[in-house]
């Protein structure tokens, strides 16, 4: 390893872990005990998220009203939407971000630990205030995640209970994004200049300032709505010289850089877990620095892509067309290089390598019914249909969720010490990746051929693709069921032990320092030399 510390130097022999529970997880500031609390808490946030889901597709196994009542359908598509976009995605990179950036890059801690603390302590409450909608008189909020106006101002007095939820939740992410981009930029060790991160510390880099230019925008458009709702004010109600069309406005601009900030973490997992196992460095290290940048750019100016409907003037539907396709171009350039490292490489296919290919072609497959959205006389066709939900589950589920599976497969020995059940974890991949597709691939058929979305009823023309949607869902919840139990297994009962460099051909900070990880690393930051390879990894 080309680093000039050993291993002891990386870690204190005094490890100074506090004794006491509260002190631990309570009042903690250490980056991994708090990453490990966001990832907890993202795991229970998912698995509720999950059984909201698994609500909807009960109830649409066949036509006709089976189970719930509409208004009760409604709330579960906006909670569900609402928990797995703020409660579990986010989340779950916020966690990986704090485990790992530091070790990355060769810092000792966070740059703002007691913030990093309270950042995290916001998001139970917030939920707490979120979930309590469902047990109110009016019931949760059922308007769809994108709350638009009028439906969402039609509701009761809990939709206020929403919007602070909210409120707490994006207070959270601003802390966090402001507490990575200090330690990216004021604590790397000696020698790693900006173009040897790891591409996980770019992604999130960049991330981190799509975070704190969007979610102020969020704030200022449900403000209005609360406004609207209890103090008479007319933003959004045409009624009162309002536009119901400006929320929708307001909203994709901060909705479009959100579906990335999800998004670009899950790229730099990838590009750490795939050069690992083929054994090569990443192909074009630069030019993923830069596609990632242009992504996070490009996502600023094709918000009202999801508008196309609204009767926008014929020049902006053109605009937004066209600036969508051009999405695709820096996409398109981060795939052409997962492949290229992966040519002609020493290939295995371990458990994380595995999700991170799957990752590769269903986030694609995603990529292009987004490229088929962009067209706009094709999006008057599938607007408000089944096949938006094929699309951005393809992105989101099969995208951002199996990166964050990808990851937690690939540190989890760093994290634990242990090894988990290779041939379980295996199990679960295969589980995972056909029920996804059972789940999701025949929505894409029911959108051509007319169903909308978010109905709890439908022609029976539809039944059979829906029946194997809700089978493919079930089969998929059950499996993310069994995954918690690989890692219930993996912390407390395995006992293979995992090695400081747990999987051949990793390089990196994070694979110099034992397993598992101590309390405190890099109390002493280590040098790195010259010779470190571009692409972010020792040689």
């Amino acid at each position: 390893m080309s680093v000039t510390a050993t291993e002891l130097d990386h870690h204190d022999d005094h490890d100074h872990k506090p004794s006491g529970f509260l002190d631990r997880w309570l009042f903690s500031t250490n980056h991994k005990d708090i990453g490990t609390l966001y990832l907890v808490f993202s795991l229970v946030m998912f698995l509720i998220g999950g059984s909201m889901a698994m609500i909807i597709r009960a109830e649409l196994f066949q036509p006709g009203l089976q189970l719930v009542q509409p208004d009760f359908f409604n709330q579960m598509t906006t909670m569900h939407a609402l928990v797995m976009i703020f409660g579990a995605v986010m989340p779950a990179f916020v966690g990986l971000a704090n485990w790992m950036i530091p070790m990355m890059i060769g810092a000792p801690d966070m740059a703002l630990p007691r913030m990093n603390n309270w950042s995290f302590w916001l998001l139970p409450f917030a939920f707490a205030m979120l979930l309590s909608t469902l047990f109110m008189d009016s019931g949760a909020p059922a308007a769809g995640w994108t709350l638009y106006p009028p439906l969402s101002l039609q509701g009761g007095n809990s939709f206020a209970f929403v919007i602070f939820a909210i409120h707490l939740m994006g207070i959270s992410s601003i802390m966090g994004a402001i507490n990575i981009i200090a330690t990216i930029l004021n604590m790397r060790a000696p020698g790693m200049n900006l173009l040897k991160m790891p591409l996980f510390v770019w992604t999130w880099l960049i991330t981190a300032f799509l975070l704190i230019a969007v979610m102020p925008v969020l704030a200022g458009a449900v403000t209005m709505l609360l406004t609207d709702k209890f103090f008479a004010t007319s933003f959004f109600n045409a009624a009162g010289g309002g536009d119901p069309v400006m929320f929708q406005h307001i909203f994709w601009f901060f909705g479009h850089p959100e579906v990335y900030i999800m998004i670009l973490p899950a790229f730099g997992i990838v590009s750490e877990i795939i050069p690992t196992f083929a054994r090569k460095p990443l192909f074009g290290y630069v030019s993923m620095v830069y596609a990632t940048a242009s992504i996070a750019f490009l996502s600023f100016i094709v918000w009202a892509h999801h508008m196309f409907t609204v009767g926008m003037p014929l020049g902006g539907e053109l605009y937004f067309m066209y600036a969508t396709m051009l999405i695709a171009v820096p996409t398109g350039v981060k795939v052409f290089n997962w492949v290229s490292t992966m040519w002609r490489g020493a290939m295995t296919f371990e458990t994380p390598m595995l999700w991170a290919l799957a990752f590769v072609i269903l986030f694609t497959i995603g990529g292009f019914s987004g490229l088929m959205l962009a067209i706009v006389p094709a999006d008057f066709q599938y607007h408000d249909t089944y096949f938006v939900v094929a699309h951005f589950h393809y992105v989101l589920v099969t995208g951002a969720i199996f990166a964050i599976i990808a990851g937690v497969y690939y540190w989890l020995p760093k994290w634990t010490g242990n090894m988990y059940n290779e041939t379980w974890a295996k199990i679960h991949f295969w589980w995972s990746v056909i029920s996804v597709n059972v789940l999701f691939f025949p929505q894409h058929f029911l959108g051509l051929a007319g169903m909308p979305r978010r109905i709890p009823d439908y022609s029976v023309q539809f039944t059979e693709f829906n029946q194997w949607s809700s089978i493919g869902g079930f089969a998929f919840g059950l499996a993310q069921v069994f995954f918690a139990i690989i890692l219930i297994h993996a912390c407390y009962y395995s006992k293979k032990k995992a090695a400081a460099q747990s999987w051949e051909g990793a390089k990196g900070l994070e694979w110099t320092i034992p397993s598992p990880a101590p309390h405190h690393t890099f109390s002493t930051p280590p040098k790195i030399n010259k010779d470190q390879l571009a692409a972010g990894h020792l040689d």
